[in-house]
């Protein structure tokens, strides 16, 4: 077990612990020598977690501590950092500058140990990134989602064909080429599915389709045993 991900779970058991905890007990649970668990709460101590104790007796938690909203394993770590790197793949500008800031305050939540996870760069995710489409915001998508709020759309197909739709966004998907919106049209009544770089013009309409969204989201999902999606 990794040092970092040691610091986290001996922090968990002395959290959890009704009686003080010997450094024997914990180094038995994790695994390791006691004099790991030794140097281990010195570091802890050293980072202001307030461990109070001595060996042979045990170490307690004092109360009141508890761990930061945004305490991860180092594994947990890991996944945050991986994940944060592929929305650079999106597409989606707004995306991308957010998965920054979130970088930026995770980082600056954890301890050290956990930080140089973010600092490091050790982990990346290669491949093309889709240019942002020149005729919808995907930010206006994702808050139409969430607000359930129609949008009218001026969509040219496959074919060239230009149609004007009002849809009601419940998913957006995010592939190396393009966006696809999920929504269901109200000029073809049914679900689907329209890329985002053949939309030449989005705006919203003011108009809502509040507690629907769910459910169309479950037709969507059942019909994709029925080999995917219909086309546009």
């Amino acid at each position: 077990m990794r040092k970092a991900s040691r610091l986290f779970e001996i922090i968990q058991i002395l959290r959890l612990a009704r009686h003080p905890v010997t450094a024997a007990d914990i180094a038995a649970r994790l695994e390791v020598t006691v004099r790991s668990i030794y140097r281990d709460i010195a570091a802890l101590q050293a980072m202001r977690v307030p461990v109070e104790g001595e060996r042979g007796i045990g170490y307690i938690l004092r109360p009141g501590f508890d761990l930061p909203p945004l305490m991860f394993s180092i594994e947990e770590t890991e996944a945050v950092v991986l994940a944060l790197a592929l929305l650079e793949r999106t597409g989606d500008a707004d995306l991308r500058a957010a998965a920054k800031r979130v970088g930026d305050k995770i980082a600056g939540a954890v301890p050290p140990p956990l930080r140089q996870t973010f600092s490091a760069r050790a982990l990346h995710a290669w491949g093309t990134t889709p240019a942002q489409p020149e005729g919808i915001d995907l930010a206006t998508v994702r808050r139409a989602i969430r607000d359930e709020e129609k949008l009218l759309i001026d969509y040219r197909d496959e074919y060239g064909r230009a149609t004007e739709r009002t849809i009601r966004p419940v998913a957006l998907i995010y592939y190396s080429q393009t966006a696809n919106i999920v929504a269901w049209c109200e000029l073809r009544t049914a679900i689907r599915n329209f890329r985002a770089d053949r939309v030449e013009a989005c705006a919203l309409t003011g108009t809502h389709f509040r507690g629907e969204g769910d459910g169309l989201r479950q037709v969507w999902i059942s019909g994709w045993a029925e080999n995917g999606q219909a086309a546009s």
